[in-house]
């Protein structure tokens, strides 16, 4: 066990708050700041509220939506918001009470990681610095996700966007092999339209049919909300694909016979089902019009879409806001990595996401990643990063036994007292290297797109990278090279000088890889098309929750994404 005791200490001086005041002045009436006290008897409060709170919430979890009328509802929900309340309010205040002194938030946390462990080596570099040689490679997963993240998301939520948590009033698109439930549905189990079942189907496909379906029985949707943005965008994907088929299926309250379910699972939702030969006339109207707006269209009464929406995933919140969700605010609740929930984002009307790094819910240290940022570099903690510096993350474990790199770098924006707030600015596992170029993922982006530009009447709908190295001997004994894979719209074919642009776009952005190519040391790219709908198909057989690779590193995927070639 790498020793990270001594670290901290030396470091407990008095540190001045930085940053913007006012984190929770969009709060309303619940002002806190640094000098709140807990309410007289706190202890005895909290104690007596989280036994009235797990009581509620237990009843509330075994009696959830299915079968009973809209008063009982309305009555569990209203239960609910007052206990959720109550439980922000005490979360607010504690996280204030942490972004006060963050080096002692962390101490606090660091010693519960060891105190788990049962062990500490001693032992580290003067100032609490360790050297890169001491911090692996990514190793094991950081902790997962805290129980204060869904309370304070569903708090700011219903304070910027007020009828956001109105019963039955969330559509949720996302689906993950064994779990049912969203984070918030714990909760506020109230809060969604679809029933648990809808995710225990054994297919993404045919969970994302079946959600968009109770979806499209509520008129009155105030969120759409996903895991993520890919999740959201391949929901209306089938809405766009099978309009026609989900009118059915809402006029006649029965469940497509197409649709593979377990018969157990299609008995029960069919039981939640009702015909509803009106709101299928609705739908079919809407969709005939286009696709222009079809969100707001169909739920006139949509305030936000809330999704995660990764650099790897820019392309699909792009293309959102341009045609099916125009209009709507999207909103992106916390930051993760490696498992871990790290930071919850406390201002969802601002256009760009920033997080507050929580000192209480992860042990984080950082390696400086940016310009100038050579040798071998020594971590800092979190309550010695820099404003307008990047850094790649380091995280504790769990146990509290390892130390990992989980390659994702970070600008710190500002600070709230003394908690860094942060914008993630690219995933180092995802950047392209057959030379040591080193391309990162959001600037190959950037260049590609400027290459479609300059093929007249194409749209880019989505693309992968490989290296050519991932082929072996297939890639035959050119240079090495990259493999990219484009699905497009609105161009059937491409002819090699218009493959090439991307290259020479390359080129223009990146002198080392312009330089490597006319040495030949990298050979041309090579520039697939693929058949539509071929992404969607990759994203199912990745089989992983997580944010879409725009660089594949596994075969079983390259190979089926040529598989999938047609040009």
């Amino acid at each position: 066990m790498w020793g990270v005791c001594r670290g901290l200490w030396g470091h407990w001086g008095h540190c001045g708050g930085r940053g913007p005041g006012g984190l929770w002045g969009h709060w309303g009436s619940v002002s806190l700041c640094a000098d709140t006290a807990p309410p007289p008897h706190s202890a005895a409060m909290l104690l007596a509220g989280l036994a009235v709170a797990l009581a509620l919430l237990l009843w509330a979890w075994h009696c959830r939506p299915g079968g009973t009328g809209s008063w009982w509802l309305i009555l569990r929900h209203w239960l609910a918001l007052r206990v959720l309340g109550w439980a922000a309010g005490w979360q607010r205040w504690h996280l204030e009470q942490e972004s006060q002194d963050v080096r002692q938030s962390q101490e606090r946390l660091l010693l519960r990681l060891l105190g788990a462990a049962r062990t500490a080596e001693p032992g580290t570099g003067p100032g609490g610095a360790r050297r890169w040689a001491r911090v692996p490679a990514p190793g094991p997963p950081a902790p997962s996700g805290q129980p204060r993240g869904p309370v304070l998301y569903l708090d700011v939520l219903s304070r910027v966007f007020p009828e956001a948590l109105s019963p039955r009033g969330t559509a949720r698109f996302s689906w993950a092999r064994g779990c049912s439930l969203p984070a918030a549905a714990w909760a506020l189990p109230t809060l969604y339209c679809a029933p648990e079942e809808a995710g225990t189907v054994p297919s993404h496909a045919a969970a994302l049919y079946v959600q968009l379906l109770f979806a499209l029985r509520e008129r009155v949707l105030r969120v759409l909300e996903a895991g993520l943005v890919s999740e959201l965008y391949d929901a209306l994907a089938v809405l766009r694909a099978d309009w026609e088929g989900l009118a059915q299926d809402l006029a006649s309250g029965r469940l497509s016979p197409h649709l593979q379910l377990p018969e157990g699972t299609r008995r029960r939702l069919e039981q939640l089902l009702a015909p509803d030969a009106v709101r299928a006339a609705e739908l079919r109207a809407e969709c005939a019009r286009g696709w222009d707006g079809i969100a707001r269209r169909l739920w006139p009464r949509l305030q936000v879409v809330v999704v995660a929406e990764p650099s790897s995933e820019q392309l699909y919140g792009e293309a959102l806001r341009e045609l099916e969700c125009q209009g709507l605010p999207f909103y992106c609740p916390f930051y993760s990595a490696a498992g871990a929930l790290l930071g919850v984002n406390l201002w969802p009307e601002q256009p760009d996401s920033r997080y507050l790094l929580c000192p209480g819910w992860a042990f984080c240290e950082f390696l400086p990643a940016g310009p100038g940022a050579e040798g071998p570099p020594e971590t800092v903690l979190l309550a010695d990063v820099q404003e307008g510096q990047e850094y790649e993350l380091v995280l504790t474990n769990q146990a509290g036994l390892s130390r990992c790199r989980v390659r994702e770098v970070v600008k710190v924006a500002e600070f709230h007292n003394q908690c860094p707030v942060v914008r993630p600015v690219r995933r180092l596992s995802q950047t392209l290297s057959v030379r040591g170029e080193g391309v990162p993922e959001e600037r190959f982006y950037r260049s590609l797109c400027h290459a479609v530009a300059m093929w007249p009447g194409a749209r880019l709908v989505d693309y992968v990278c490989a290296e050519s190295s991932l082929l072996g001997a297939s890639s035959g004994v050119c240079a090495p090279h990259y493999q990219v894979f484009v699905e497009l719209r609105g161009l059937r074919d491409l002819s090699e000088a218009q493959r090439y642009k991307l290259d020479q776009c390359l080129q223009e952005d990146f002198p080392v890889y312009k330089t490597f190519r006319l040495k030949g040391s990298i050979g041309p790219v090579r520039l697939h098309l693929v058949a539509a709908g071929a992404f969607r198909e990759l994203r199912d057989a990745a089989g992983s929750p997580g944010p879409m690779a725009r660089v594949l590193r596994e075969k079983r995927l390259l190979h089926f994404i040529q598989s999938r070639v047609i040009s």
